[in-house]
């Protein structure tokens, strides 16, 4: 249809070659942005998910935030080092998945497969929605149509990425650097402001020689909440392949990069927050409290809400950036239908995006949109992904025992400990919130991957020629030939030119629905097509395709050919829109046999001209 091929070319682009995929690479300036957005947006909401959990005890208890903002920190700091060696082990791209499949095997593999693709799915529903939230913060009148807005900033943000890898990362990288000035300017205004006296309210120290007597379930709680300002630190070492070359490099300097600045900016805002003694509120996050605080209602606090907003939009992009590869890698190894593995016409995997468009739309819709419902879901996938990641990365090095390994392995052996304890607390402390969905789907998915393979497997066996021996001649097909027809017209009249000179045996098969139509029917075909014979099928029940399978099953059964042929007669419309006007029996009568053994369905398409 050339007016949908139009619309197709307007918003995605004309397709690019094959021969042009190695400039689709990016700079390391463009692939920060693109991988990551998700890790630096996140503590636009990780101090949000600390305070919270403390305030539920009491005001007192978010002294504890900087203490635990130091331990995430200093996870980080763990992770970046573990994540570095695995950049050196894969060079060509080591997701989790690839890492624990081919060191600690294919279960271990497939898990980390569905952890990651749950957790891409999640970044993307908890970046809109944090991201409307922001908004709807600096225009409270948006919270009520925060999901029609969120669907709206997924559906561009996919179309964006069907333009292209390099394309997207050019108009979101601008953004994404917008962000980090605006929230470093208000760290370094808030701290100036805080020496100064300023706050309107007296500042609370960074330190305090006594902390209030909290329950330590409360800390390990808040904690595993603030754990979310780490997920998409893996996102570089997974997509080392769209950096240029040489791209281990790139993605190693990138990756420091990445945790210099999301520290810096994740420690900034929890003391800043502690300082000025702020607490998320229903109407109010934490950063637009803060830029309340620091600047006033001036034009920098709008500049740093929006700012927040698009970089938690384009957190969704690092998932776009690496779900459609790591569901080409599942592809490849027959665990996801083929179609994931396909690359559309911008050299990106479109079915990848499309479908995690679709996804990340549905929990939008499922959790009204709300961050903290969605955030409880979000750190099980991550967590899990990093330790099967960093104990593959130990048994790589065990294996290979390259040049200071023994190095390598106490650096992923504490990675892998560490995100192991991690996870048991966030999966202990968030599992009534909502963790327990994920870890109910990772094994869904895991049995879901299995059947996938095991069709293939099947299929691939059916198929193989092992032991089949080449056909020492063709012989020819024996076959009948039935013409479906409910009318006489030049569509027919080709159709039954078609038939004869494939088969001596050709049948015209009448649906009777008026029999009064039924005789007027007979005469038609004795002056067109008498030589073919017609047969009339009663159908009481005024249905056409069951008539016609049972006539079909006769005819089989009756001539032992080895298959029946159903020709089909169909007039193809000049505009796409004048299909609307006709019935679609022909496609119906196609859908009918696809399953039947022994019977072939060829379409004579009759084109009109244009009307």
């Amino acid at each position: 249809m050339p007016q949908l091929s139009s619309v197709k070319r307007f918003f995605i682009g004309e397709p690019l070659s094959t021969q042009n995929l190695h400039h689709e690479r990016i700079p390391k300036w463009k692939a920060l942005s693109t991988l990551s957005s998700d890790a630096l947006s996140s503590v636009a909401y990780a101090a949000d998910e600390i305070l919270i959990v403390l305030m539920g005890f009491a005001a007192a208890a978010t002294a504890y935030s900087l203490p635990i903002a130091l331990g995430i920190v200093a996870l980080l700091i763990i992770l970046t080092a573990s994540y570095f060696q695995t950049i050196e082990a894969y060079p060509s791209g080591g997701g989790a998945y690839t890492v624990a499949k081919e060191n600690l095997g294919q279960t271990a593999g497939l898990v980390a497969g569905a952890s990651l693709m749950i957790d891409y799915t999640l970044t993307v529903s908890v970046s809109v929605a944090a991201g409307v939230e922001n908004i709807a913060s600096a225009f409270p009148w948006l919270f009520a149509h925060k999901i029609i807005l969120g669907i709206l900033v997924v559906i561009l943000i996919g179309v964006m990425n069907l333009r292209g890898i390099r394309e997207s990362a050019t108009v979101f990288a601008f953004p994404t650097y917008f962000f980090v000035l605006s929230v470093a300017l208000m760290i370094v205004a808030g701290f100036y402001r805080a020496a100064q006296g300023l706050p309107a309210v007296q500042a609370s120290p960074l330190m305090h020689a006594q902390y209030p007597v909290v329950p330590m379930i409360l800390v390990l709680r808040a904690f595993a909440s603030g754990c979310a300002a780490l997920t998409g630190v893996e996102a570089i070492s997974n997509g080392v392949q769209i950096f240029r070359e040489p791209a281990a490099r790139n993605a190693k300097i990138t990756l420091v990069w990445m945790s210099i600045i999301l520290g810096a900016l994740f420690f900034g805002i929890v003391a800043l927050a502690h300082m000025y003694r702020i607490v998320p509120s229903a109407d109010q996050t934490v950063m637009s409290l803060l830029g309340r605080a620091v600047f006033g209602p001036s034009a920098a606090y709008y500049m740093v809400q929006i700012s927040t907003a698009l970089i938690l939009f384009l957190a969704a992009n690092t998932s776009y950036a690496d779900f459609p590869r790591l569901a080409s890698l599942l592809a490849r190894d027959r665990y996801l239908p083929r179609q994931m593995a396909s690359l559309g016409d911008r050299l990106v995997f479109s079915n990848g995006i499309l479908g995690l468009s679709a996804a990340a739309i549905g929990l939008l819709v499922l959790f009204h949109g709300d961050t903290h419902q969605l955030i409880p879901l979000y750190a099980v996938g991550v967590f899990l992904s990093f330790t099967l990641s960093q104990l593959g990365m130990v048994k790589h090095h065990l294996k290979e025992r390259e040049p200071g390994y023994v190095r390598s392995m106490i650096i992923n052996g504490a990675g892998a400990t560490t995100t192991a304890v991690v996870l048991l607390d966030i999966a202990w402390a968030k599992f009534g919130h909502g963790a327990w969905l994920v870890i109910v789907t990772i094994p869904a998915m895991v049995w879901v991957f299995r059947k996938i393979h095991a069709h293939y497997l099947a299929v691939g066996a059916q198929l193989s020629l092992v032991g089949v021996a080449p056909p020492q001649r063709s012989d020819r097909v024996k076959h009948t030939v039935v013409i479906p027809v409910s009318g006489i017209h030049r569509g027919v009249l080709e159709a039954l030119r078609y038939a004869k000179s494939i088969s001596d045996d050709v049948r015209a098969c009448y649906v009777e629905l008026d029999s009064g139509t039924t005789d007027r029917m007979r005469e038609e075909w004795q002056r067109w097509a008498g030589d073919v014979p017609f047969v009339v099928l009663k159908s009481p029940y005024r249905s056409v395709i069951q008539p016609l399978i049972s006539y079909v099953d006769d005819v089989e059964q009756a001539t032992h050919d080895d298959v029946v042929t159903i020709v089909v007669p169909e007039f193809v419309t000049s505009k796409w829109w004048h299909t609307l006007l006709h019935n679609q029996t022909a496609f119906f009568i196609r859908a009918a046999f696809v399953f039947k053994r022994g019977k072939v369905v060829t379409s004579v398409r009759y084109h009109l001209k244009e009307i």
